[in-house]
């Protein structure tokens, strides 16, 4: 593919820019954005976890929650785009494009945080919070068993935007009690920014966890190497379609680094650069 044009030779050097970075002995921030596990991508992110590719995790709640949902037995199921959705809730199934999951997984959902709200009372951290969840579920193919055995620093800074928010929710309304506290979190994150002097991003989408690692950058040094994977475009102005040249300008992205922007399905993206990394 480095022989082609367009996106085809931006995924080969995606690639050769992770060899790159992980031969640099880089730190790798990796945002993790958009239905990625209901799409089928958990199993490459947890391969990177394992094999040290990634090194600080940051993800949507949602991506989570849903590891957590396979985790607890349930599984998302091939679906169809094309479909009455009026029929399907009367079924009691959700869609996410042509993803099908069945609505009572959140029951298994709340079973699971009724048996073992109390082990999370004492966690100070959200990281804390979401590596016990990894510890009990203790799946060899889940991104939260991964991280929490590999020690891998696990942010998600929008959890109240999510399955497992809710879940913490419902337990704070009857009383119960958490200590967890986000900023602590930030302060974690900004701090391994800080000591470390080579750095690389890797996102997968946008939205909160790219810009939850933008800022650590802008706080400490820039990145030396960076991959984003979107299909956004710049021209509206959101951080999900910003190219990364952009974070020159703040700081965030060495001027003198090595990065790219794939504009593609990150289905079809990660699986190739991830593969092309590891032979």
């Amino acid at each position: 593919m480095g022989s082609l044009g367009f996106n085809a030779n931006k995924i080969y050097k995606a690639a050769e820019i992770l060899k790159e970075c992980k031969k640099d002995k880089c730190k790798l921030f990796f945002g993790f954005a958009g239905a990625m596990v209901p799409a089928g991508m958990k199993q490459i992110v947890v391969d990177m976890i394992n094999d040290g590719t990634i090194d600080v995790l940051v993800s949507t709640g949602a991506n989570l929650t849903h590891d957590l949902i396979e985790a607890l037995g349930n599984h998302h199921y091939m679906g169809n785009a094309n479909i009455n959705d009026s029929e399907l809730h009367k079924q009691n199934i959700d869609r996410i494009y042509d993803v099908f999951m069945k609505s009572d997984v959140y029951q298994d959902l709340e079973e699971f945080f009724n048996k073992n709200f109390d082990k999370f009372k004492d966690k100070k951290t959200v990281k804390e919070f979401l590596w016990e969840i990894g510890k009990l579920v203790n799946k060899e193919d889940s991104i939260l068993t991964a991280c929490y055995k590999k020690k891998i620093p696990l942010f998600v800074p929008a959890i109240t935007d999510s399955g497992i928010g809710l879940m913490i929710w419902n337990h704070l309304v009857q009383g119960k009690k958490v200590e967890m506290n986000e900023f602590e979190d930030l302060k974690e994150i900004l701090d391994i920014a800080f000591v470390e002097k080579k750095k690389a991003i890797f996102y997968v989408g946008g939205g909160v966890p790219k810009n939850y690692i933008q800022q650590a950058m802008q706080f400490s040094s820039p990145a030396s190497y960076g991959i984003q994977i979107t299909t956004d475009r710049a021209d509206f102005g959101g951080s999900s379609g910003a190219e990364l040249k952009e974070g020159i300008s703040w700081g965030k992205m060495s001027e003198k680094g090595k990065f790219v922007n794939v504009n593609c399905d990150a289905t079809i993206a990660l699986p190739l650069i991830y593969a092309s990394y590891k032979n």
